[in-house]
């Protein structure tokens, strides 16, 4: 229950639909009060917010600082262990393995089939569980993916419990233990993820995936005009803005072990 309204209270923090929220609230009083002045305020200043977020210099500006903490991972590690995150994920056995896995899951399981390939001998730790009604977990919809790509079953453990990243984090605890191992996640989540592995007192060397905040050229329209992509960018970044202020009031942002190198 206490998951559900989480998510339920996070989702509406969010900038689409609080600012939405706020636009229906101004025009109640538009339509209803006699405080048009506040209506007027308040559509205007979500409308104005709402297209400075979908504008790429403001969302990209806003997503880069946490992208760019830790670089990726181009070379060999002596691990025995590469752990992929869960993400966003639905289950239609008619569909292409990798159709199962949205937003930012794909990037995440390719990454860490990459790596895997860097690094011979290593075993995929796939982890999420199963959302509500759905009857295939994160960690599988994920590891059948892997499987299309070559990876064998021998080599891919799957932790199908996990809810969310303290979750995981203390189910590959159990797995783990203290040894080095690599840790997959999306650049603009790892900060968050690596607050939450080291608090279990784990070793995670940071293997970021799924970078957003675009530092190369674009044409000057693409930076000019709103558009759904930037939005979803300061979507992320908003988004794991709430989660390290829920993360640090929780204490969950100490650190037990320092990153092994």
């Amino acid at each position: 229950m206490f998951f559900t309204l989480k998510k339920i209270v996070g989702g509406l923090l969010l900038p689409l639909p609080l600012l939405l929220l706020l636009m229906a609230a101004g025009i109640l009083l538009l339509w209803f009060t006699r405080w048009q002045k506040s209506g007027k305020t308040l559509v205007s200043a979500a409308w104005v917010i709402l297209f400075a977020l979908s504008l790429q210099p403001v969302a990209d500006s806003l997503l880069r600082p946490l992208e760019r903490q830790y670089p990726t991972r181009n070379a060999a590690a002596n691990i025995r262990y590469i752990v992929v995150l869960g993400g966003g994920y639905t289950w239609n056995s008619k569909w292409a393995p990798s159709s199962n896995l949205i937003s930012n899951s794909l990037s995440r399981v390719t990454e860490g089939v990459r790596q895997w390939r860097l690094n011979p001998g290593a075993r995929l730790i796939f982890t999420g569980g199963a959302a509500e009604t759905n009857p295939v977990s994160n960690a599988e919809a994920a590891a059948a993916v892997a499987l299309s790509l070559g990876v064998p079953e021998q080599d891919i453990i799957r932790l199908d419990w996990p809810r969310d990243t303290d979750d995981e984090a203390r189910a590959v605890k159990k797995m783990v233990g203290e040894q080095a191992f690599l840790l997959v996640t999306s650049a603009n989540h790892m900060p968050r993820a690596m607050a939450f592995f080291r608090h279990q007192g784990l070793a995670p060397l940071a293997t970021p995936a799924n970078q957003m905040a675009i530092e190369s050229a674009l044409n000057w329209w693409e930076k000019a005009l709103p558009a759904p992509l930037w939005l979803s960018h300061s979507d992320r970044a908003v988004y794991e803005g709430i989660g390290t202020i829920w993360q640090k009031l929780n204490g969950k942002n100490s650190i037990g072990k320092e990153e092994a190198r």
